[in-house]
């Protein structure tokens, strides 16, 4: 009896433990449910924030890439889509047999898809024989695919097979002023699985941000199935489209350098060939080439840097031109002085010779420049001028220092001279460094009075949605680096230089005397520093030029690494077959001086000016015109105001005419019929390059709204 009283005594006992361990537990859940109910964080956790990630769903919304355009408006770099294929694998997909939404026959699938892949049976089969998976990829050659082979795909029916619509960089015309346009890549962040397209090389790099755009989201609540729940807010930011950039490349001037490189290539070896031009008149750049170069398409490239403005080198008899500039600016130039040529000893012994050691006996410091004479430049340097005076010319007109031009990895070169026999060599561009943008840029003071031109490479920027026109290069003065006297004399020097009998320019000659320039020979220095190679291609061979000196319209900068048989011929027979080219491009004849003197204007504005005064001012100052439509009044004109002209130009004029008609455009440069045409509202195509030789809407067809016309273009000149 006390056992069993005692036994209850416990059981009690431990039944008030059990409840009021429950109660305890009970009010722990409580006090952690009114906890999660009052709190913001838990754990670290911020639970906003993870509420608002499980029911809100972002959507980003891509920016369109801009393109990049020549001067004249052909497109050099674009976006194309570019698509990658997906196969599905789960028979979840199908819910109706009779149309399978999966891969059915793996077999079959596998052999229709791998010719067009360029791939195996087994390769494809092997993507196709994953298990537990809901769909497959085809690895790199399943990516990137075009419309056309989308296409070839899509007529096989096959079940299951899909597309991932992307966007992927394209280059119309492949290797044409590579290094310059450069080259932009798709990648894929691995967590969002987005695609972005980055610069990485040339104005796709230097401009990636203004190409890029930025991009938009929406934003919007979603269901347990991913889907947008009705009536609920949605945030939306658009896309901002990236802007259009056009660069100064005319692409007819860039085809004749391009088209030179390639005919030289044929008969002659070398390491590298560059070659640049410049309008003479603003200091933008009208083409640039280097080969070996590279297809962006293909990124086949052997050298990532652009030699245009990132491989300094050691410039040679080039550099004698700013030496002879530098003594007349400072007072010390008689170029009737004469002087030993042949060999020249220092003050330690050390011997630096003409290119023929022989010489030429006495003569003038005139008569050295036009034979490239290294000794004629020491014994003006030792008799009258200092390092000091040297390097402060130099730097003055840009050497030693980078010129700015928006293209990525420009380097300064050296200027590094300092002991007798540095200071030497640096006067004939020996021991220095120097780029070929360097030098053009200094060439603009004897184009210009001796005015020095900042480079640029870019023309304009438009937003391509309101076609505004956000950013607008244009000439750009620096300072006054030489005065007309000085000039003038230099000029003389290189016309005597290539157009004087029996000089070392004489192989850049053509008929009518009006190419003029200064050639130049440099050693390539040893890799061991010990001095420089003495082989007889162990050269940079070069030309710096000015065409047509009556009137300058470019700026020529030419260079070869090696030249088979140290031979200068690859160099003047490409100078001579572009400016054969261009003359004629510019309507010039370059087997005659031209009887007509050519005059420069600066475009007046004739628009809301009446039709008749208009007339009358442009025959008195003997222009050709054309006059569009049949008003009395002008409302649109071209060439723009503020734009250089000459006599030999035409001038358009657009009149206050209701009914305008389409003209015909078939001869003229893409240039100037894709502006005319643009300025009467009509959208123009261009097919090829060059010049007009056929447009998709007759002459005098009516002009109307959203008016589009094909122009097929072809080179107007052979390089014969």
């Amino acid at each position: 009896m006390k056992k069993a009283k005692k036994r209850k005594k416990n059981n009690i006992r431990y039944s008030k433990i059990v409840i009021f361990a429950s109660l305890f537990l009970f009010a722990c859940m409580i006090g952690r449910v009114i906890q999660l109910g009052l709190s913001t964080e838990i754990d670290g956790i911020n639970l906003k924030e993870l509420e608002s990630k499980r029911t809100t769903k972002t959507e980003i919304l891509s920016a369109k890439r801009g393109s990049i355009y020549t001067s004249d408006g052909n497109a050099l770099a674009q976006n194309v889509s570019s698509y990658k294929l997906i196969a599905y694998l789960s028979p979840k997909r199908t819910t109706d047999k009779d149309n399978p939404q999966h891969v059915v026959d793996k077999e079959k699938t596998a052999e229709a898809l791998a010719p067009i892949l360029g791939m195996t049976k087994e390769e494809v089969l092997g993507y196709l024989s994953k298990e537990n998976v809901y769909q497959t990829e085809f690895g790199t050659k399943g990516k990137g695919l075009s419309e056309l082979t989308k296409k070839q795909i899509e007529d096989l029916h096959l079940p299951g097979i899909d597309f991932v619509e992307s966007f992927r960089r394209y280059y119309p015309r492949g290797d044409f002023a590579s290094y310059t346009v450069g080259y932009a890549k798709s990648t894929t962040n691995d967590e969002t699985g987005e695609e972005t397209i980055s610069g990485e090389m040339g104005i796709e790099k230097y401009y990636d941000k203004i190409l890029k755009g930025e991009d938009g989201y929406v934003q919007y609540q979603k269901d347990l199935q991913g889907y947008k729940i009705a009536d609920t807010n949605e945030v939306r930011k658009e896309a901002s489209q990236g802007k259009d950039i056009y660069l100064t490349i005319d692409s007819q001037i860039q085809f004749f350098v391009e088209q030179a490189l390639n005919n030289a290539d044929i008969d002659y070896d070398w390491e590298w060939f560059n070659i640049t031009i410049m309008d003479a008149k603003t200091g933008a750049l009208l083409a640039t080439a280097t080969t070996p170069s590279f297809d962006p398409n293909l990124r086949n490239i052997t050298n990532y840097l652009d030699p245009t403005i990132s491989s300094p080198y050691e410039p040679g008899s080039t550099m004698k031109t700013f030496t002879y500039m530098a003594a007349m600016e400072n007072g010390v130039y008689n170029g009737q002085e004469t002087y030993l040529s042949g060999v020249y000893t220092t003050t330690d012994g050390t011997q630096i010779g003409d290119w023929d050691r022989n010489g030429w006996g006495v003569i003038t410091f005139d008569k050295g420049y036009a034979m490239s004479s290294n000794v004629g430049v020491i014994n003006l340097i030792n008799r009258h001028m200092s390092s000091a005076m040297l390097r402060e010319y130099f730097k003055k007109l840009g050497f030693g220092r980078k010129t700015g031009i928006t293209l990525p990895n420009e380097e300064a070169g050296k200027l590094n001279f300092k002991y007798e026999t540095e200071i030497y060599n640096a006067g004939f561009g020996q021991g220095i460094t120097t780029t070929p943008i360097q030098n053009v840029k200094a060439m603009t003071s004897l184009t210009n009075d001796g005015m020095l031109l900042e480079p640029y490479i870019v023309k304009k920027v438009v937003d391509p949605s309101t076609k505004e026109v956000i950013l607008k290069n244009k000439r750009t003065e620096i300072e006054r680096v030489a005065s007309s006297e000085t000039v003038a004399k230099i000029i003389q020097l290189m016309d005597d230089c290539v157009n004087g009998i029996g000089n070392t320019g004489s192989g850049f000659r053509i008929p009518s005397g009006e190419l003029i320039g200064k050639t130049g020979t440099a050693q390539i220095a040893s890799e061991d520093g010990s001095g420089y190679l003495s082989g007889k291609e162990d050269i940079i061979s070069s030309f710096s030029g000015i065409y047509p000196k009556s009137d300058p319209k470019l700026i020529i900068y030419a260079s070869v690494k090696r030249p088979s048989g140290g031979s200068q011929k690859p160099l003047s027979n490409a100078i001579k077959e572009i400016v054969n080219n261009a003359s004629k491009y510019y309507g010039n004849d370059d087997t005659a001086t031209p009887e007509i003197p050519i005059t420069e204007y600066e475009m007046p504005s004739f628009i809301n000016k009446d039709l008749e005064s208009t007339k009358t001012t442009l025959t008195s100052q003997g222009m050709t015109y054309t006059i569009l439509g049949t008003g009395n009044k002008v409302i649109k004109q071209y060439p723009e105001k503020g734009d250089t002209i000459t006599n030999k130009d035409t001038i358009y004029l657009i009149t206050n005419d209701q009914n305008l008609m389409v003209p015909n455009v078939t001869g003229l440069s893409s240039k100037v019929a894709n502006s005319l045409l643009s300025l009467l509202g009509i959208k123009v195509n261009l097919d090829g390059i060059g010049y007009v030789t056929a447009q998709s809407i007759p002459e005098s067809t009516p002009i109307t709204e959203g008016l589009e016309i094909t122009l097929t273009l072809s080179p107007k000149f052979s390089s014969s």
